[in-house]
């Protein structure tokens, strides 16, 4: 593979990470956060992400399903690891927020990030089948990538954190995709048997996010009907999307 090649790769990677800052945009229209709007944002949050967890197992399971379930327990027993191990740290803070709605933002980032290492090799594998495919893929996943902005943002936002800097943690979270595409790009035959194990690994982790963390809060402040419907209608909305990136 030549150089430019290479950097086509990057390139369009790139180009997918920072279309995960985009999710951000429609809080610039939104003023105040009341806690019955924390309760549904986390709602919403948790129906995008089941949704698209089910896009990723479907994936995965066409290249390997066994691979695919592997990611997937080896994706819930990260995260849930990683919240043990840094909810005993009690002065924990991501910029302006501190102790529990720092943990659940560094969670919810790590979770994305961990989905974002899956897409990256997912990018770098389809350009080694063809730039045609690549560019296909490519421009699937960026805007993907703009709900999952969205998700990222509704965590954040309703806490304290500003528009600006929830789309700046949409991006660093998706920083591994140009990061990995390259060298998926380049050694193809050997990332691409971790595909699915990566598919599996994102969906694990964010179930785990969604079922562990997101339901709990959104069931403290708004009530379960509320919580149900909301989950509901952003699972269909987050299918309907993903159905119509594939026509």
């Amino acid at each position: 593979m030549d150089a430019t090649d290479a950097w086509t790769v990057f390139f369009a990677a790139l180009i997918t990470a920072v279309a995960t800052g985009l999710g951000a945009a429609p809080f610039l229209f939104v003023k105040e956060m009341s806690r019955w709007w924390l309760g549904v944002s986390n709602a919403i949050a948790a129906g995008l992400m089941l949704a698209a967890s089910h896009g990723l197992l479907v994936e995965g399971s066409v290249y390997n399903p066994w691979r695919t379930i592997v990611g997937l327990l080896l994706g819930a027993g990260l995260i849930a690891g990683a919240r043990r191990l840094v909810a005993e740290r009690r002065d924990l803070h991501l910029g302006a927020l501190r102790g529990a709605d720092a943990l659940k933002a560094l969670i919810m980032v790590c979770v994305m990030t961990v989905h974002s290492m899956a897409e990256g090799i997912g990018v770098g594998v389809s350009y080694g089948g063809g730039e045609k495919l690549g560019v296909f893929i490519t421009t699937a996943i960026a805007v993907h990538n703009i709900p999952e902005g969205l998700a990222i943002s509704l965590i954040l936002v309703p806490r304290g954190v500003g528009v600006w800097s929830a789309a700046g943690w949409s991006v660093f979270s998706s920083l591994p995709q140009p990061a990995l595409a390259v060298p998926a790009f380049i050694f193809v035959t050997l990332f691409e048997p971790l595909l699915p194990i990566g598919l599996g690994l994102a969906a694990g982790a964010m179930i785990w996010m969604a079922l562990a963390e997101l339901l709990p809060d959104a069931l403290e402040q708004a009530s379960p009907a509320m919580v149900a419907n909301t989950v509901l209608v952003s699972v269909c909305a987050m299918l309907a999307f993903q159905q119509f990136l594939k026509t």
